[in-house]
């Protein structure tokens, strides 16, 4: 049986061989996964979405951004950028859709994944804090550097 990943991580080029339609994805990440994290959802989905990252080798944003579209996740667009913090934009057709159905959409997952991808690319550690804007359709992703 071949491993999922060797040690070395994988090219986000990878990712254009994976993509397909989200609807699947979109029950299992916004009913299915809720029900069996219950209570822990938020703080799971962030940690799942650092872990994921580590399997992907990522030296500029645009290796971030790449991945963000190949994933379904929307187009990530760096907004603002100071000393400490990395403002980003995230926003697509899909996640206007997302946003107003009734379904109980968050992006932690998303977040934990882009603090992990900027932390690799840039060798700072990260956290990223995910605020969604249901008037405009899109979700600002604050990347705080912690050291």
């Amino acid at each position: 049986m071949k491993k999922i990943n060797e040690g070395n991580g994988f090219p986000p080029s990878l990712l254009e061989d994976l993509h397909s339609s989200g609807s699947a994805y979109d029950v299992l990440r916004y009913i299915g996964l809720p029900e069996l994290f219950g209570g822990e959802t938020h703080i799971l989905l962030y940690f799942m979405g650092r872990k994921l990252a580590r399997h992907f080798t990522f030296n500029e944003l645009d290796d971030i951004y790449n991945a963000f579209e190949r994933l379904g996740w929307g187009k990530l667009e760096l907004v603002k950028e100071k000393r400490k913090e990395l403002v980003f934009s995230l926003m697509d057709d899909s996640i206007a859709r997302k946003l107003t159905s009734a379904l109980p959409v968050d992006f932690r997952l998303e977040a934990g994944f882009l603090a992990e991808a900027v932390h690799m690319a840039f060798d700072k550690s990260a956290e990223c804090m995910d605020d969604i804007n249901f008037k405009i359709h899109s979700v600002r992703l604050t990347v705080l550097y912690t050291s």
